[in-house]
């Protein structure tokens, strides 16, 4: 194909250094603003995500950012980790600095091409990547140690989805880690998960970020 025949991608782009606590920073291309959407093939429409959903992929929300400072100095040992609903997959990206066996899943279509840009941008290899689509089978993804995720629980039916997701692919002992804005939805979820036998702790997580407002939400650590 002549490049100069291919279409413009259709949303705009910002290009911003996140600071990693106790790690390096990561440069990171996101989307512009929430105000962006492009989906002329018609696939996000397809994985079912609506034009007012479609940005939230490429934004570097506060949870993220939490979380991925949280893996920045969590033991990961020889652990199989998956993020769910990674979005940029900051959280990824330091576990997989860490030499962290990760895998990043979304169902946006376009968050393959963000997470393979980023990677270059910060002179790390390929990292794993698959779909992760919450209501199904998603077949070939397996069991997980650890289960990661920020601010995944922000509708009234994701505790039923994630928990759902989570039945099938944390591993007996596994783990699951969640920075959680407080939305209201957690308390769903964790009596969810209370019937697959796991247990919570938590402890309070603030992030202060460049708009100079403090984020407050809730490190969520469930084991069995």
């Amino acid at each position: 194909m002549n490049p100069h025949d291919e279409r413009p991608p259709g949303y705009a782009v910002k290009i911003e250094r996140i600071e990693i606590v106790g790690g390096e920073a990561l440069e990171v291309r996101s989307l512009l603003d929430r105000r962006q959407h492009a989906d002329p093939d018609g696939l996000a429409e397809a994985a079912g995500i609506s034009p007012a959903s479609w940005p939230l992929f490429g934004q570097l929300w506060p949870s993220a950012r939490i979380l991925a400072n949280t893996m920045q100095t969590w033991h990961l040992g020889a652990s199989r980790i998956l993020e769910i609903g990674c979005g940029l997959a900051i959280a990824s990206m330091v576990v997989h600095r860490r030499s962290g066996d990760i895998t990043a899943s979304d169902r946006h279509p376009l968050v393959a091409g963000f997470i393979a840009d980023n990677l270059r941008r910060n002179h790390l290899p390929p990292m794993k990547y698959a779909n992760g689509n919450w209501t199904g089978l998603n077949p070939g993804l397996g069991e997980f140690d650890l289960i990661i995720g920020s601010d995944v629980l922000y509708e009234r039916d994701h505790p039923v989805m994630v928990s759902s997701f989570v039945r099938r692919h944390a591993a007996p002992h596994a783990e699951i880690v969640l920075v959680d804005p407080e939305r209201g939805n957690r308390a769903s979820f964790t009596r969810l998960l209370g019937q697959i036998d796991f247990e919570l702790t938590e402890r309070k997580a603030f992030m202060t970020v460049v708009d100079g407002i403090t984020h407050r939400g809730s490190l969520l650590r469930y084991r069995r």
